[in-house]
């Protein structure tokens, strides 16, 4: 089980805080600085660079410093905004000197672009994957212990009150030693979807868009990943990248977890669909995650915990009890937890480190479909 990340004793995380009932703190700090909120540069205004300037419009401890984006889309978006705009980064990063920076490019530029933030002693927000490749990644890594400046990975899932109280659940040890986790990706992508060209390109389908958020929740919630088998399929749209995938992981507590994904399948069983995180997904009555262990079960995202409360046999009658969690959007509690990360009130839920982890496990992947033979994690 990965430990949680507490840079203070007596301050615990902003989501383990509110999980326990207590209001976040995050604003505290920042009501000294700037005029109450926490300056926030967007590099990037394509479809998760405006969730995140959405988000910060609507969250009063968070300010909008400005967007760097070279389309006149994105210079419309700032000027409607009110806030300064440029097609270079580098240049607003040095106009506008913001406290923080949330890198929403494509995904190669990923890297470079935090690079230049954390040069400039910036604090950086990057979106998943944190890199194309895991030597990329690597370098990030390095530069970030160098720098001492802090890097937040965006795998937003974590930030979920449901996976918040799940990993709760585990770290208890309520269902005693995990042995299984199980997880279904299964839904179907229109074609109008496949017309932008590099979705139909090795790195454009649904393992490294859709499947690294399956990765790192199970990291999240099971702890480290050592080795992959899987097996993959084109055979529904025949493009050069996959359609269909599915995995078999082993984690290094010893579990064995599985993961089906299809972006081909008519099917409500995923994580969009369930959760109901996101508007633009039509929520549904099932579950898509599934940890078992020697003493208990769950299921996400009802939380429903399953134990025995005599004999444990698979003759006497198992019990299901109701968990909540409260109800959050994982996007903004990620901008908030950092804006705390910036003041130096948190620690990254979600390190580089980490973001290489989830990056190395879910090539792993493709790499052990494409070999047929098992692929060792070993960063």
């Amino acid at each position: 089980m990965p430990e949680l990340s507490t840079p203070n004793p007596e301050t615990p995380p902003g989501w383990l805080r509110q999980t326990a009932g207590v209001v976040p703190l995050q604003g505290e700090a920042a009501q000294r600085r700037r005029g109450g909120a926490t300056s926030l540069l967007v590099v990037g205004a394509g479809a998760i660079g405006r969730t995140h300037i959405d988000r910060i419009g609507r969250s009063p401890q968070l300010a909008l410093a400005g967007i760097a984006d070279p389309t006149d889309a994105g210079r419309s978006l700032a000027d409607s905004l009110g806030v300064p705009w440029a097609a270079s980064h580098g240049e607003l990063l040095e106009r506008v000197k913001p406290q923080g920076a949330i890198v929403a490019t494509p995904n190669a530029t990923h890297v470079p672009v935090a690079l230049d933030c954390l040069a400039r002693g910036v604090a950086v927000l990057v979106e998943k994957p944190v890199a194309d490749t895991v030597a990329e990644a690597q370098a990030l890594v390095d530069a970030q212990a160098r720098s001492g400046v802090p890097v937040l990975v965006g795998h937003h899932r974590r930030h979920n009150p449901i996976n918040r109280r799940a990993r709760e659940i585990v770290a208890s040890g309520q269902l005693g030693h995990i042995v299984t986790a199980n997880v279904m990706a299964t839904f179907f992508k229109p074609e109008a979807y496949f017309e932008a060209a590099w979705r139909r390109q090795p790195g454009g389908g649904p393992v490294l868009i859709n499947l690294i958020h399956e990765i790192d929740q199970l990291r999240f919630l099971c702890g480290e990943i050592t080795q992959v088998q899987a097996i993959s399929s084109n055979a529904v749209r025949g493009f050069a990248v996959e359609d269909t995938a599915a995995a078999l992981l082993r984690f290094e507590n010893g579990a064995l977890g599985t993961v089906v994904l299809s972006d081909t399948a008519t099917a409500p069983w995923c994580w969009d669909f369930s959760a109901g995180e996101q508007d633009q997904y039509p929520r549904q009555a099932v579950q898509s995650h599934f940890i078992a262990g020697t003493h208990g079960s769950l299921s996400l995202p009802d939380l429903s915990l399953w134990h025995y409360r005599g004999e444990r046999s698979w003759h006497a009658e198992i019990t299901r009890e109701q968990t909540v969690a409260l109800k959050a959007d994982p996007y903004t509690e990620q901008l908030l937890h950092f804006a705390a990360v910036v003041l130096g009130e948190e620690a990254p839920l979600c390190s580089a480190l980490d973001g290489l982890r989830t990056l190395q496990a879910t090539l792993a992947v493709l790499e052990a479909a494409t070999a047929g033979a098992p692929v060792s994690c070993t960063v």
